[in-house]
């Protein structure tokens, strides 16, 4: 938990009661640095987190098949763990700062498409043929055009003659 106050994450719990309804617990804490005290409140996150699939079906949320699909795309790519993790990690939080609790699967996989850009283009193209079903080769060479013009531009603006 952060402190409101400092910013730091240790603290100390002092207190915990339930709340009149027992639907939530409140805890009375103290940072560990600048030692002011906090209330925090725990109740249990009911509604599930949606994604909304391009056929208009709805499905829970779950971090265990992002992180799959980045393990597909990035096999055999510099591509690290940790570096794949925050992409999930950047995922979820799009996702739980949703105010309607869902997000698009399109918006998610945009997300992981220009995350994964900025990394391996490789595991981008890998992922986007996926994602966006490709129907045939000069779809994928689209794409590949597309990458190899911004990838020249940028490096005509780092070398200019």
């Amino acid at each position: 938990m952060k402190c409101p106050y400092c910013g730091f994450t240790q603290d100390k719990v002092i207190d915990s009661r339930e709340s009149k309804e027992a639907e939530s617990i409140r805890r009375r804490r103290e940072c560990e640095r600048c030692n002011k005290r906090f209330t925090t409140y725990e109740r249990l996150d009911e509604i599930p987190y949606m994604v909304v699939k391009k056929d208009g079906r709805r499905e829970n949320f779950d971090r265990q098949k992002v992180l799959s699909g980045l393990l597909h795309s990035c096999q055999k790519r510099k591509v690290s763990v940790t570096q794949m993790q925050e992409i999930v990690d950047a995922v979820e939080a799009f996702v739980v700062d949703s105010a309607e609790r869902e997000r698009s699967t399109a918006s998610v996989g945009e997300l992981i498409m220009a995350r994964l850009k900025e990394i391996d283009t490789v595991a981008y193209i890998r992922f986007a043929s996926v994602y966006r079903d490709f129907k045939d080769v000069n779809e994928f060479k689209e794409e590949l055009e597309g990458l190899l013009s911004n990838h020249n531009s940028r490096s005509r603006k780092a070398n200019p003659r």
